[in-house]
Formats: structure tokens, sequence, C-alpha cells
């Protein structure tokens, strides 16, 4: 038999456990918002660095961005500083004229080369002399310019009169011509190494003569630059023969050696069409 004794003692013992189970719900309930206080700090610490790089790269663009509008505003003032630059230095508009729109310098054959020639005329020599050093020191002096610029095209151009092949020869061999020359020991201005780095030699041909009579202000070198672009192709030119030469495999006698970079107006199917009517080592590209 039970004694009375435990009896009277039961429903303190019943109260002691009831108070355990609650302490130990009460341990657990204060555990989990202890949990859940520590994830939502940091989840906020998160939070507050996504901001932080969030108003970083906002500050990025925005500085890009202003970066962008000064480049776009040096750039597009850049074709009348040309013209500024070159104005009553190096002759007049019946020499050289410079596109308001793009700054392309074009400089009339006659000045440069005699009729069917690609060697420089001695008024042609002094003429870029006198102009290399300028149009130079435009592209230069700004560093906005030198770093965007990525290449300075020297493009040889003719007019529609006689072949296509004979015409896009001719016209690569005074583009190379001039170039040849500019970096002789003749011509002498500062920044000439970074200029060279730059250069892009180019014969065009007919392309953009007028088809239907021989215009003389169709041929003509123009320089023009182009802007930093991802997609730039360019193909390398081996030497050229001279036209004064009988052998098909030798080289202008104007022209210094080295790797040449030159750019064709044609789509591939053009070139695939045209290689059998071009001299044996001329290559062919892309621009």
């Amino acid at each position: 038999m039970r004694n009375i004794s435990d009896l009277d003692n039961a429903p303190e013992i019943e109260e002691e456990e009831d108070s355990s189970v609650l302490l130990s719900i009460g341990d657990l309930m204060s555990g989990l918002l202890m949990l859940f206080a520590l994830l939502f700090i940091t989840v906020q610490i998160q939070l507050s660095e996504k901001a932080k790089m969030l108003d970083e790269k906002i500050l990025q663009v925005e500085k890009l961005r202003q970066e962008l509008q000064q480049y776009q505003k040096a750039f597009e003032g850049l074709p009348q500083i040309i013209v500024n630059a070159l104005e009553g230095k190096v002759g007049d508009k019946d020499i050289f004229t410079v596109d308001p729109g793009t700054g392309d310098v074009s400089i009339r054959d006659r000045i440069l080369f005699d009729n069917n020639s690609s060697v420089l005329k001695p008024e042609g020599k002094k003429f870029l002399q006198a102009f290399i050093p300028i149009y130079t020191q435009v592209l230069f002096a700004n560093k906005q310019f030198e770093k965007q610029i990525s290449r300075v095209v020297i493009e040889g151009h003719t007019s529609s009169a006689g072949s296509d092949s004979k015409n896009l020869e001719l016209s690569l061999r005074r583009a190379l011509a001039v170039s040849n020359y500019m970096f002789s020991n003749e011509v002498n201005f500062p920044k000439k190494a970074e200029l060279q780095q730059k250069v892009l030699v180019s014969g065009r041909g007919e392309l953009d003569a007028n088809p239907t009579q021989n215009a003389a202000g169709d041929r003509k070198v123009v320089f023009r630059f182009q802007f930093r672009r991802e997609n730039l192709n360019v193909d390398v030119n081996r030497q050229l023969p001279s036209p004064e030469s009988k052998s098909p495999n030798s080289t202008p006698k104007n022209f210094t050696g080295g790797t040449r970079h030159v750019i064709y107006p044609w789509n591939q199917s053009q070139i695939e069409n045209r290689k059998s009517s071009l001299p044996p080592n001329l290559s062919v590209g892309l621009i």
C-alpha cells in the first residue's frame, strides 16, 4: 500500500515536472529568437554591402557616362581643330580639303605624283614635310584622341579611267609611297614612333570614283582616323612589284620593306572573282 505521505507529495512532483517542461520550451523559444535575430542581422549586413556595391557601380556608370560625353564633345570638334591647324600653313583648297564632318584630309594627287606614277614628286615631299607634323600634333595633343584613335588610315584613290586591277595597284602603291616617306629619315616630328604604330595603308582604287568621267578630284590620297572597335579585322600585305620592273616578284624602289597592313573594299565573292586579275604577290584582305 502507498504511504499517505507519498500521496500528499504527488501534486508537488507534477508541478515540478510542468515547470521543467515550461522552462525547456522557454529556452527553446529564446534560442530560436536568438537564431532569427542573428539571421536578420546577417541579412541586413549583406544587404548593406550589396547596396554599397550598387552605389559604387552607379558612380562608375555615371563616371563613364561623363567620360563618354567628354569624348563625344572632343571628337565632334576634332574636324574643325584639324581645319584650323592646317589652314594657311600647308597650301590652299586646290591642294587639300578637310571633311568638316569626319576630319578626313584629302590631298590631290597632282601635288604628290605625276600621272600614272607612284613616285613622290619633290613638291609632294615638301607638302608632306609640312603637313605630317601638324596633323600628328593634332591627333596626339589630346590624350583622349591618342587613346581612342586606333588607326590612322592612308588611302590611295584613283579615277575610273583604266582597269580595276591597275587602279587598285596604283592606289595602293601611292598610299605606300606616302607612308614610306613619312617614316623615312627625311621627315622628323614628335610622336613619330607612336604614329607608325597606328598607320594602316589602304588601296581603294576607283571604288569611290565617278564611273562616268575621268574626274581629277577622284585621284587623291586620304588621311582618315578610325576610333577603337572590337571587330577591326585587317589582313597583311606582301611586298608589291615595282611598276618600272619587269620582274613580277620585285619590290618598288621606294618600298622600305617590313610588314604593311592593307585593307581592301571588297567582300569575299568579289575577292575570289578578281584574284585572277591582280598581281601574283598582292595579298587580299577584307575591311
